[in-house]
């Protein structure tokens, strides 16, 4: 055993509470597939309450909750532990909680990600509350985030679209879209996909402007790049981020009341806006629909351009929507990230993308390297509606990946929805723990598992 410095509880030295023989990736892949394959059979795990020493199933108050990275002291502990976290879990915690539920209850989420998968598939997780913690090292950090099995970016009370909500908190605002980039461009053949929920999915299109920002602007001012003597290469970048940057000034964020909340990719409500109505408690998730071109002010190359990506790629989600004759889902939110904003950055990364094919050697061997870890497409997966009328179109995204010289697709996600949490908005601990049975009848529990199930094999 582990005994972690910043804490009086001790870690187990190997992954795993219900299982005899611990566990590890093909143990975790395996029972997430067994629990996916129908909706009756029973638990192949042993039968051992979750919470026999943690009657309460609360974060650093016994295990299998025991690995809370909350201090410098406990970060270095996991460092020398690479075996804990590889066969983990990693979630991120940009608030101490996501909101307040009917019954006035602060919903740690957190708690019900790592409730799911210990009793799903005896798969561990490490929570890291950058709330409480600050951010340690970023590119540590980053390396330990992409070596786990998943990384998830739970929600948070607080509004992107103001700063100063912030306030209190060891992670400031713009500290959390640093670490969300640094997540998004570390999605690698060998690094865990991420699923950023609520907050984290409005994080996550905030850094995919952020990232397209700096790209334009590395490329636009950067020098003549070595191997490429007659700037060949560095021109079609550039002619290229010019068109990203002329529209990305000029595209209007539009309610679907009329009413302007944005003109162009520098407004601080550009990725993300309030909501028409907030959205509490179960949702349906629906196909997402186009634009018409017609009618919308959203350029027609925007939405073409993602149209060719919902043709090629495949998202998980809308694939599940398919499947079922029903998808209910809990909502939990006031803010949405905007349907423009996600069409817009789509394009931009598949221009961007197309770009490099030719002249990837080149930008492999410059300081434009990092541009080729960005996505190459995001897929919007969903929406949904209320009474017939849709509240929030992007309700979901796919973000793509694919690699240069394989073609094999990544994926991470993002959904402003919380799967992990059912119907009620509870956490377990507070709420009774649902059993087995329970979870293989909650869409959302089998979504969540769906998309860990799913990224693990990429």
């Amino acid at each position: 055993m582990v005994n972690l410095q910043a804490s009086p509880y001790i870690w187990r030295s190997q992954p795993g509470y219900l299982s005899e023989s611990g566990s590890g990736f093909e143990s975790i892949h395996i029972l997430l597939g067994r629990f996916l394959a129908d909706r009756h059979s029973p638990s192949p795990l042993m039968h051992r309450s979750v919470v026999e020493h943690n009657p309460e199933f609360a974060w650093g108050q016994g295990q299998p909750l025991e690995k809370v990275i909350d201090s410098q002291a406990a970060f270095e502990q996991l460092l020398m532990n690479p075996q804990l976290y590889r066969n983990a879990i990693a979630v991120i915690e940009p608030w101490e909680h996501v909101g307040h539920n009917p019954l006035g209850e602060h919903v740690r989420a957190s708690i019900n990600v790592a409730y799911l998968a210990q009793v799903i598939a005896d798969c561990d997780t490490v929570l890291f509350p950058l709330w409480s913690s600050g951010v340690f090292d970023l590119d540590k950090l980053t390396a330990v985030l992409a070596s786990g099995l998943a990384i998830v970016m739970e929600g948070g009370d607080p509004s992107l679209r103001d700063p100063t909500t912030f306030a209190g908190s060891r992670c400031s605002h713009d500290d959390l879209i640093a670490v969300t980039e640094r997540i998004l461009l570390s999605r690698s053949p060998t690094s865990a996909p991420a699923i950023f929920i609520c907050l984290g999915h409005q994080l996550a299109a905030q850094a995919h402007i952020s990232l397209l920002q700096k790209a334009v602007q590395a490329v636009l001012t950067s020098g003549p790049l070595v191997g490429d003597a007659k700037g060949k290469s560095l021109r079609s970048l550039q002619r290229v981020c010019e068109r990203i940057q002329s529209v990305g000034q000029s595209l209007p964020i539009l309610k679907k009341t009329g009413r302007q909340v944005a003109n162009g990719w520098t407004h601080p409500e550009f990725a993300v806006a309030k909501n028409e109505s907030q959205e509490v408690g179960d949702r349906q998730l629906l196909h997402y629909q186009s634009p018409d071109a017609e009618t919308s002010a959203i350029p027609e190359e925007l939405t073409t351009a993602h149209e060719i990506t919902a043709d090629q790629h495949e998202g998980i989600i809308d694939t599940t929507i398919e499947y079922e004759h029903e998808l209910n889902i809990a909502m939990f939110h006031s803010d949405e990230v905007n349907e423009e904003a996600i069409l817009f950055a789509n394009w931009a990364y598949r221009l961007i993308h197309d770009a490099l094919i030719p002249c990837r050697h080149v930008v492999a061997n410059s300081s434009l390297s990092w541009l080729i870890r960005l996505p190459d497409a995001i897929e919007i997966l969903c929406s949904t509606a209320e009474h017939g009328e849709v509240v929030t179109e992007c309700s979901a995204t796919c973000i793509n990946y694919i690699d240069f010289e394989t073609r094999k697709v990544r994926r991470s996600f993002t959904c402003q929805f919380h799967p992990e949490l059912l119907s009620d908005l509870r956490v377990v601990g507070v709420r009774e723990p649902p059993t087995y049975a329970e979870l293989k009848q909650d869409d959302g529990a089998r979504l969540f598992m769906r998309l860990l199930y799913a990224g693990m094999q990429e």
